[in-house]
């Protein structure tokens, strides 16, 4: 399901025109487009990039994520002059073209040359016009958005009014993208223990594998962490909701230290090696409604009692005011010393698969 912001991005730039060379090419003439998840290519003259609306853009998709061990970025940027661009690089999974009507330098003028006399009309008559989205204009796969204004304080000013729209279009984007070769095989015994015993409905892709089962909680672990794999565990817990208070960031917290106590030991075999959170570095709490759900979510980091392991995780805390219960889902990662970004971009496709409010004469 398109998220809102996804759906208003789309509606003001409908209003538009459709532009770009290959725009009447044939899809079966168009190859596969091509990137990693989470990357992104922006195309912008250099100089532009250099100023206001370049830092303005690097605060929008290489905004740091909060919660973290070290500073890492929301998306992998890369910038390359629009007259540099060549066949290869506009086949890129999701290419950003930026440019105002006033530029007339050599890489705007590249941009602005795709633009009809009739769409600068528009965009000068309506300041609030600032985007259009084309999905796979030079590739299949690919999403390509144009963001201009007349002039680069009204481009900074509908950047900086939508900053949270366009983080969320390809964030949404790139879940999306992740789930069909994560779920492309499943866990059905982790799926099934989560809805017999807890209740719910969630999506186990088959590389994790069962650590801990109970009557209200449910571990499962990545089981071959490499150089290049982290090791990502993700649980899930569920107990009565009684109260506002518990949706509290200080008893979320509480509530979240007191599973890891319980269940969730760096070492097995020594008790003094349970999981607690960081304290040191504050995590982020922010509240949203995820399937009619209020849910928190939270970012932070954590450590073992011992001190000797230690990651990132991203967790929601979900209400079922319904079911009266409260369920409590969470990824976390040890990977010393390397990028957490794309675990935990897997970790939030997971979580974010779950139906805590999934009823079992619905069936499977």
């Amino acid at each position: 399901m398109k998220s809102l912001s996804h759906i208003l991005l789309f509606l003001v730039s409908i209003a538009l025109f459709s532009c770009g060379e290959n725009g009447n090419a044939s899809d079966s003439a168009k190859p596969k487009a091509r990137g990693s998840i989470g990357e992104i290519m922006i195309a912008i003259d250099s100089t532009k990039w250099a100023g206001p609306v370049g830092e303005e853009l690097r605060d929008i998709f290489e905004a740091d994520l909060p919660g973290m061990l070290r500073s890492e970025s929301m998306f992998k940027v890369h910038r390359v002059d629009p007259r540099a661009m060549n066949r290869m690089l506009k086949m890129y999974t999701n290419l950003i073209y930026v440019t105002t009507f006033d530029d007339k330098r050599g890489g705007s003028q590249i941009i602005n040359a795709q633009f009809s006399k009739e769409s600068k009309e528009k965009a000068l008559a309506d300041p609030n016009l600032y985007s259009l989205r084309m999905e796979d204009e030079y590739a299949i796969g690919q999403e390509v958005l144009y963001l201009f204004g007349n002039t680069e304080e009204e481009l900074i000013a509908n950047l900086r009014k939508n900053k949270d729209r366009l983080q969320n279009l390809f964030e949404v984007r790139e879940r999306g993208r992740l789930e069909k070769p994560l779920f492309s095989r499943k866990n059905s015994t982790a799926e099934y223990e989560a809805r017999t015993k807890l209740g719910i409905k969630i999506s186990a892709p088959a590389s994790y594998q069962i650590a801990k089962t109970t009557e209200d909680f449910l571990w499962l672990r990545s089981p071959t962490p490499t150089e290049r794999r982290p090791d990502i565990s993700i649980f899930f817990y569920e107990t009565d909701y009684i109260s506002e208070e518990q949706t509290f960031p200080a008893n979320i917290l509480t509530l979240r230290d007191s599973i890891t106590k319980k269940h969730i030991f760096g070492d097995p075999d020594d008790p003094t090696s349970f999981v607690v959170s960081e304290k040191q570095i504050p995590p982020a709490f922010r509240n949203m409604v995820i399937n009619d759900n209020f849910t928190v979510e939270i970012r932070g980091t954590w450590k073992t009692n011992n001190l000797s392991m230690g990651g990132t995780y991203l967790g929601y805390l979900m209400v079922d005011e319904a079911k009266g219960k409260l369920y409590y889902m969470e990824g976390f990662i040890y990977f010393p010393n390397e990028i957490h970004r794309d675990a935990l971009r897997e970790i939030q496709t997971i979580l974010l698969n779950t139906d805590i409010s999934w009823k079992e004469d619905q069936g499977a």
